[in-house]
Parts: structure tokens; sequence; C-alpha cells
């Protein structure tokens, strides 16, 4: 599945279907795409549950000027929240609003959106999704209604011990072989 465009939510769940529409009439992904958007989290890969939001990875080389445009294009929006701050030694930028009924998470890093973690646990969660069958997506989702996040749920399910956020990129080294073929023949 090509997760840098958001076209395959047209024809996905419902929710994935307002996704899109709600992405594309309010030209979000448009707005941002100078920062190589990749739209990120459960709901591409079709383990959200109710309160999920759209998480939205960004590239920026000029700090200042991410944050110029995203005040610019997404202020007026309900809840509007703009933090400058590190994760993971990243110096990292987050906007938050509200679009409707979706709570929107833009996330931005100097660091090309394919190499960062949300981009690259969702490939893994994807893969596994597909290669475990719908009764571990069903676990996945039990376990998020009960307050996991995403990784620690996975990392549960999988009984993968210590900071689930690495093993999770641990597993999708051991997977990359199994990610290239998939890619070569998609």
């Amino acid at each position: 599945m090509d997760f840098t465009t958001i076209e395959n939510l047209k024809k996905g769940t419902p929710k994935q279907q307002e996704a899109y529409r709600v992405l594309t009439q309010y030209s979000i992904m448009e707005y941002l795409q100078p920062y190589s958007p990749i739209l990120a989290g459960t709901i591409p890969i079709d383990i959200d549950i109710e309160k999920s939001d759209l998480d939205i990875i960004c590239y920026w080389e000029n700090v200042d000027q991410f944050k110029v445009d995203l005040f610019e294009y997404f202020s007026a929006y309900k809840d509007f929240q703009l933090v400058d701050k590190m994760v993971q030694d990243q110096r990292t930028v987050i906007a938050n609003f509200i679009v409707e009924n979706f709570e929107i998470e833009i996330f931005g890093q100097n660091k090309p959106s394919k190499e960062q973690y949300a981009y690259k646990h969702m490939v893994v969660e994807h893969y596994l999704l597909l290669s475990k069958g719908n009764q571990f997506r069903q676990t996945i989702r039990k376990l998020k209604v009960q307050g996991f996040k995403t990784e620690p749920a996975f990392a549960h399910a999988l009984g993968l011990k210590g900071d689930p956020y690495l093993e999770l990129l641990q597993y999708e080294e051991k997977l990359k072989p199994c990610l290239l073929t998939k890619d070569k023949n998609h």
C-alpha cells in the first residue's frame, strides 16, 4: 500500500472515506505539500477507534517557515495549538486543531517523512495486520479501547518486552527483506 498519498482512503472504511473528505475539502494535505506530508497512525491501517485522530507527519528544512505556514493555514481552526519541542532528540513542531469531528495533529521534523518513527511503525504494523489476520486486528482494537496506545498494543499482542516503540523498530529490521519484496511486487 502506498502511504505517501491519501487516495487509498477514498475506497476504504467509512471512517477512512470521511478522513479523505475532510483532508481534501479543507485542503489540508495540499497546504502541507511542500513538507512531504504523510497521513500516519491508525486510520490508514484500519485499527482506529472512536477517538482516533488524524496524524500527519511532515519534513521541514526551515523550521521557522514551517511554523509560519502552520499558523497561517490552520490557526483559525478550533483549539489550535502550536508547540516546538524536542522529541527523541529531534526538534519537533506539533500543531493540533479540530476540523469537524476530527482532531488533527501535524508532526514535523527535519527528517524525511519516510524516515520518521511514525511512518516506520505504521508500515510494520500494516504488514503485521495483513500477515496475522482479522483476529489480530480485533485484538489490537480491543487493547486500544482498553487504553493502550498503538505501539504498546502491538508489543503486548506480540509478547515483545522492553520499550514498545524501539521493539517495533527492531521488528522492522527483521521484516525489511519482506517489506522490500512487497514494495517491488506492488
